[in-house]
């Protein structure tokens, strides 16, 4: 058994989350019982805490909430669960189960998110175990999809790199196992694994420790020149480098996160520091090293200044990068030249190498799901089919219906236009780059609406957009029903941030290939303020901005905010 991992002393007494993590025996607390308890279709907040690092929350439906306490009823609890799936790889009968799944035990919906997997909404706590088996049956798992470990493992998803697509993806593949938890807690308690006995002195976690993170941990692999992960938004970066069309290695970024606390300025969205290179084969041993610097060294006090990001900027980035190399044993290389140029995904038809071919369809928001006069769930599900090749979700929330054979690809397009099924080509190009979080009804965090709000504000922007002539022009939106910005706001040229109930923070001036953070330009106003502020700055945009001059570096050129290239600088 390796030795047990002490953690160095931290000023402060330790959150109550901590306290749930030391007494769960490595994950498992109560959750059997309470899983099994019949009265309450609920389960108490130490369960939940922990059912978080089995890829699961305890949610209710906030739009039943008053209703329900007014009949002295208890809220309508549901779990989500999500899915982890490394670089957003699923093969076509991954697809077909998880479309099953939504339907038999879920809302009859997916959720494509942000960081490349599966969500879930609507299980009852009746279903859980037999959902998270049938996942399991499938081939995937919600081990670490959610908690105080390294989640779902990012990728690019670019179609026409598909060489190095390959490659890439068999490395985030790599880090998303060797990353995770060793504790058999979960095939215990949902597959029925066998149980360790006296497992609280036999178990171990060499990495994490009994006590996990301080806060969740996020990885992503971008290849340049697309950064549709958004590298900066991560703890731990790999920038791939290229030669000759060939992978030689990695430009390392640390210290990236969005979220943040309304009204705490010590809290704030940061952007990742390349401070190196790595061949290929260290990245595993530097993801380890990394993680176990933020085992030992994060906030285990104020979960709020737990993330990685603030563990760097207490210390400084000359003592992490110390820290690694002693860890390490030996030294990153100098970073090498790179260079992104943009963000988004690409519509539409791409031949990638090899003769096979990929459709990236346009996902309002990431939700799957049928409509009276948009049967895009059906669509899917009769293309998985057909479909010998994979699906790809993408980091905007969109999908790609890849690795398509010339043999096959006039049957995957008579479905498509079967189906109606849309590259968003008759959408505006602002549209195109939206993305919005879940928010209402069902997070519990949410403080104004994001995902089913988002389309109705962009119908009227759309409307000026269009009168300004930028119909066709590429401009970052992103809303968040709260500051724990999982749709990465801060990284919107233009964002938007939940303040109460249809009440938004706005910011402007992001990059547009993630380079940049935005700044606040209004605080705390509806949709009627929205239009008007943007209105101007909008057609200002159209006539003044130079030639390829991006909306954020036009709004910062001209003085509307000031350029944040710091979190630390955020509120300022």
């Amino acid at each position: 058994m390796t030795e047990k991992i002490i953690l160095p002393p931290q000023p402060g007494k330790r959150s109550d989350v901590e306290r749930i993590k030391d007494e769960s025996n490595y994950l498992r607390g109560s959750l059997v019982e309470t899983m099994n308890y019949p009265i309450s279709s609920g389960i108490p907040d130490d369960d939940n805490r922990l059912l978080k690092f089995h890829g699961s929350y305890l949610q209710d439906d906030r739009d039943l909430r008053n209703e329900r306490q007014r009949q002295k009823l208890e809220p309508a609890y549901q779990f989500m669960i999500r899915i982890r799936t490394p670089a957003g790889v699923s093969t076509a009968a991954q697809w077909l189960e998880m479309d099953r799944l939504a339907n038999k035990y879920g809302n009859g919906t997916l959720k494509l998110t942000t960081r490349q997997a599966f969500q879930m909404h609507g299980i009852l706590k009746w279903n859980m175990k037999k959902h998270i088996q049938e996942i399991n049956n499938a081939l995937f798992d919600s081990l670490a999809a959610c908690g105080d470990v390294n989640r779902n493992v990012m990728c690019n998803a670019n179609p026409e790199q598909s060489d190095i697509h390959a490659e890439v993806f068999d490395w985030s593949s790599k880090l998303s196992d060797y990353l995770l938890p060793k504790t058999t807690a979960y095939h215990e308690i949902w597959l029925d694994g066998e149980k360790v006995i006296n497992s609280e002195e036999q178990e171990e976690e060499p990495m994490y420790g009994a006590l996990y993170l301080p806060r969740k941990f996020k990885i992503g692999i971008a290849v340049p020149p697309l950064n549709d992960i958004d590298v900066y938004s991560q703890d731990l970066g790999y920038i791939a480098v290229l030669e000759n069309d060939q992978l030689v290695g990695f430009n390392v970024s640390v210290g990236g996160g969005m979220g943040m606390t309304h009204g705490d300025n010590e809290t704030y969205p940061q952007l990742g520091k390349v401070i190196g290179f790595v061949t290929p084969d260290q990245i595993l041993e530097v993801a380890e090293k990394t993680i176990t610097i933020q085992r030992d060294y994060g906030n285990r006090s104020e979960r709020k200044n737990a993330r990685f990001k603030y563990t760097i900027d207490a210390r400084g980035l000359d003592w992490f990068v110390d820290e690694l190399h002693t860890r390490l044993g030996w030294k990153l290389e100098p970073a090498r030249a790179y260079h992104f140029d943009h963000n988004g995904d690409r519509y539409g038809w791409v031949k990638g190498s090899k003769g096979k071919w990929h459709f990236t369809l346009f996902i309002q928001s990431g939700r799957i799901k049928d409509l009276e006069d948009y049967q895009l769930m059906t669509g899917l599900r009769e293309i998985a089919k057909i479909h010998s090749g994979e699906f790809r979700l993408t980091p905007n929330q969109n999908l790609v219906i890849s690795n398509v054979t010339d043999e096959n690809k006039s049957n995957v397009e008579a479905l498509i236009k079967q189906y109606g099924l849309t590259d968003g080509s008759h959408y505006s190009a602002l549209r195109r780059s939206s993305m919005a979080c879940v928010a209402f009804p069902t997070c519990g965090l949410a403080m104004a609406e994001a995902e089913r709000y988002l389309p109705s504000l962009l119908d009227k922007l759309e409307v000026i957009v269009d009168e300004a002539g930028l119909r066709d022009q590429e401009i970052l939106i992103r809303m968040s029903g709260c500051p724990n910005s999982c749709s990465r706001p801060a990284l919107g040229e233009i964002g938007f941030i939940g303040k109460g109930p249809g009440k938004y923070n706005l910011y402007l001036g992001a990059g547009f290939a993630g380079e940049r953070l935005n700044k606040m330009y209004r605080e705390n106003i509806g949709e009627e303020e929205i239009l008007q502020v943007l209105r101007p700055i909008l057609f200002q945009y159209a006539k003044e901005r130079n030639e390829g001059e991006h909306f954020g570096d036009f709004v910062v050129r001209v003085g509307h905010v000031k350029a944040t290239l710091d979190g630390m600088e955020f509120h300022n």
